[in-house]
């Protein structure tokens, strides 16, 4: 029998590992970390964020301020007006997620120059003018 048969996944493995995963594919998630910074920076209402958070569709917005409030990054406030006033606000956690975030940011642009030389000799050395596409 092959190795690739018996390998048996990270995650069945160790149960916790998945929640690690879970939690970092949902706060690196397309839409998470716009709706984060809104929120890290006050109480926000659902249409501002439906409008800040460029492209984002209502229905996704609304998947993923329900993530976000299970994960424990947002609390939801319902104010008790016509129409209901409905706000969300960063929670510690979410606040100490978005100071890494921040981090990984100005990583990301002093590095920057580096990994585009790097991946311009990468393509070169592979003759290639673009990466594949799997």
């Amino acid at each position: 029998m092959s190795q690739g048969h018996t390998d048996v996944p990270v995650e069945a493995r160790n149960p916790e590992v998945c929640t690690v995963y879970d939690v970092l594919n949902r706060v690196s998630g397309k839409w998470s970390i716009g709706i984060l910074v809104e929120a890290t920076h006050g109480p926000v209402r659902f249409t501002e964020l439906e409008r800040n958070v460029r492209g984002i569709s209502r229905r996704m917005l609304t998947l993923t301020l329900r993530n976000l409030e299970r994960d424990g990054l947002l609390v939801r406030t319902v104010y008790p007006t016509v129409p209901p006033r409905v706000e969300y606000v960063a929670t510690d956690m979410a606040r100490e997620l978005y100071r890494s975030l921040v981090e990984l940011t100005g990583w990301a642009e002093r590095h920057r120059a580096a990994i585009a030389a790097a991946r311009e000799a990468y393509d070169r050395a592979n003759d290639r003018g673009e990466p594949e596409r799997a």
